[in-house]
């Protein structure tokens, strides 16, 4: 047997030790037919990642689904690091990036429900850096065109991202140029940051658009401003604790494996980065994708956002509140230009599923909600069949191969009740 072929099966038993010894965040279901899926169909969750981590398509994956809040399949495929030949287990723990954003939108609407503001309140009432924006309508890098935003930033803008703060790296010129990510990178506090972004100008005027970008970082400086606590002890005593999330924070748990950032060479060769760390914002976080989780854990967060904001009987959301984030509040910004960086619906932090089969990637149900990682991982969330998909890898490019839509077919043609 050649020694590639070796360690691949290796990676395979390795992988089902650690799936039987995992310690699961929800109860196991007693089968997949108990919960409306055919086992042998299923079956194919398994057999797809499996044979395209051992093709060498990606370094390794787990994933876990569940329905009707039991775990109906989970696993482990290859390796957290395949220079050193480590087994990816069901306890490692990955920088989730983007999926940040979901929990800090459920750290605001937490507030929400508290009365402490309005969705339409401008955030300048907190941030006061951020009072005169200015929008960019022309010109060069070095001598640009800007007009005043013809309406306040408000904390809905920055939960739908239609706030017209961007990233700035794939905008075109000169926006690309005026976003110096340097400068933000070089704060040392969430007021320092904030005061450095209120000299970007904004893509559009706020609510004319939609764009990614750092809205959900300008929502944990309001947190922070909002409780006069540190972010992440807001998210820890109102997310992270309650949900026995163990292993969820802006810094590596300690204790446990840390899967790699993967991509491939000049030969085309799979290789190891260091894991992945946020970039460095001196002492403040990025409420935007500097998380660190593990399956397991983002997977109590993601059924209670299934089960309307309640898991374990400890409620973290209301159930209106969830209905409220899972709603599309772009329509009005259609019809559109399909963009693939463009959700052609997006609710408060997550994407939301239209019906518009003309808009489906993949098999799901209108209504599903959920987001990804720039690292490659993904939740999806669906109400209407009960359930919820999560996969982590890490790996760049993001979602290489559509490994996300492929995973959700073989999940979703399982389903037979």
């Amino acid at each position: 047997m050649k020694p590639s072929r070796t360690l691949a099966v290796l990676a395979v038993i390795l992988s089902c030790a650690a799936l039987q010894a995992a310690e699961l965040g929800l109860p196991a279901a007693r089968s997949a037919e108990a919960v409306g899926f055919s086992s042998a169909r299923l079956a194919r969750v398994d057999a797809y990642l499996q044979s395209a981590i051992a093709a060498g398509q990606y370094a390794g994956a787990t994933w876990l689904v569940a329905r009707d809040g039991q775990v109906v399949t989970h696993g482990t495929a290859g390796w957290s690091d395949v220079a050193a030949h480590t087994a990816m287990t069901e306890d490692t723990a990955f920088a989730i990036a983007s999926m940040t954003k979901i929990v800090t939108t459920v750290t605001v609407l937490s507030l929400l429900e508290e009365g402490r503001f309005n969705l339409d309140d401008p955030v300048a009432n907190w941030l006061p850096a951020l009072a005169n924006m200015k929008v960019l309508t022309g010109g060069t890098a070095a001598e640009p065109v800007l007009v005043p935003a013809a309406r306040p930033i408000t904390i809905r803008h920055l939960l739908t991202h239609t706030s017209g703060l961007t990233y700035g790296f794939f905008e075109p010129e000169p926006l690309h140029s005026l976003y110096h990510h340097d400068d933000l990178n070089t704060a040392r506090s969430f007021d320092e940051f904030i005061g450095k972004l209120s000299h970007f100008p904004l893509k559009f005027h706020p609510g004319d658009g939609w764009t990614y970008g750092l809205s959900m970082d300008v929502l944990g400086a309001f947190v922070e401003k909002l409780t006069g606590r540190p972010l992440e002890q807001v998210m820890r005593e109102r997310i992270f604790s309650p949900l026995g999330m163990k292993h969820t924070g802006f810094h590596p748990p300690e204790g446990l494996p840390m899967a790699k950032l993967h991509q491939r060479d000049g030969t085309g060769k799979l290789v190891a980065i260091q894991s992945f760390i946020a970039p460095a914002r001196g002492t403040f976080v990025e409420a935007g994708g500097g998380l660190y989780s593990t399956l397991h854990d983002y997977a109590r967060f993601a059924q209670m956002l299934l089960s309307d904001g309640e898991l374990d009987g400890v409620r973290i959301l209301g159930r209106k509140t969830v209905g409220l984030m899972r709603s599309n509040h772009v329509e009005y910004l259609n019809p559109r230009t399909k963009d693939r960086w463009v959700p052609p619906g997006f609710g408060f932090g997550v994407r939301v599923r239209r019906d518009r089969a003309d808009e489906f990637e993949s098999l799901g149900s209108p209504g599903q909600f959920g987001w990804e990682g720039i690292l490659t991982s993904y939740v999806s969330i669906d109400p209407h069949e009960r359930m919820f998909v999560l996969l982590m890898l890490q790996h760049q490019p993001y979602n290489e191969g559509g490994v996300f839509e492929k995973f959700a077919n073989t999940v979703y043609q399982a389903l037979e009740k």
